[in-house]
């Protein structure tokens, strides 16, 4: 599996921000987010072929409890299941896959995080809007949604632009009958300045609907950087 990057920090986002944990960040993906904060696993890919071998041995060498497989796209590749079965035997009780939920295959996972894909991540104009119809098509999956939902103990993290955007988000748990307790709004940004006047009217949208407010603690403590 081609490997972005290994690296050991707190989880930023989600119903476990704040826990110590090892992410293993895999490289591709099949969407294209015009706003991704990490291209080099996406727009870019970049990274080594790595073993499943070498791989659990690098998250062994950190003190962590809790590992995060995410990417780019994690679940793209036929290799991701015998890898979370060897990363839960050798190197972890925990293991969270992020995902955006267009793909499913039958991975060993404690917190199956999904990320949903509203229309304000379709690159129209990016790269002269090449991607824009193949992302279009691919970012929402209700069939495969349902599926993970069903199957593993899940999250679902919707990445929020505008308040324009919490009609789709309404839209999409009505179709999958998503448990809006697991519900977690996230600004949209790079920039701690940018999150926080986000984060302000998105509360008030929080409240009203009673959906859980989701930190970027990573964000927040280091700014937009890799390996963080």
């Amino acid at each position: 599996m081609k490997i972005a990057e290994i690296f050991y920090s707190v989880q930023g986002e989600g119903m476990l921000a704040g826990v110590p944990s090892v992410f293993i960040r895999a490289s591709g993906c099949n969407l294209r987010c015009v706003w991704c904060d990490t291209p080099y696993a996406s727009w870019q890919p970049e990274g080594p072929e790595m073993s499943h071998g070498a791989i659990v041995a690098a998250a062994r060498a950190f003190p962590a409890s809790h590992t995060v497989v995410t990417g780019g796209e994690p679940m793209i590749f036929d290799d991701i299941v015998p890898l979370t079965q060897r990363l839960k035997q050798e190197a972890g009780p925990h293991i969270t896959i992020e995902t955006a939920g267009t793909v499913y295959h039958p991975v060993v996972c404690d917190l199956m995080s999904i990320s949903p894909k509203l229309a304000n991540s379709t690159p129209r104009e990016r790269e002269g809007g090449r991607w824009a119809a193949q992302h279009d098509r691919l970012r929402y999956q209700p069939d495969v949604l349902k599926r993970l939902m069903m199957e593993y103990p899940y999250q679902l993290k919707f990445v929020v632009s505008a308040p324009e955007d919490i009609a789709e988000i309404q839209r999409m748990l009505e179709q999958t009958t998503a448990d809006r307790a697991r519900v977690i709004l996230m600004p949209e940004g790079t920039r701690p300045e940018t999150l926080r006047e986000r984060a302000q009217w998105l509360a008030e949208i929080c409240k009203r609907e009673g959906f859980r407010l989701g930190p970027r603690l990573h964000i927040d403590i280091w700014g937009d950087r890799r390996g963080v």
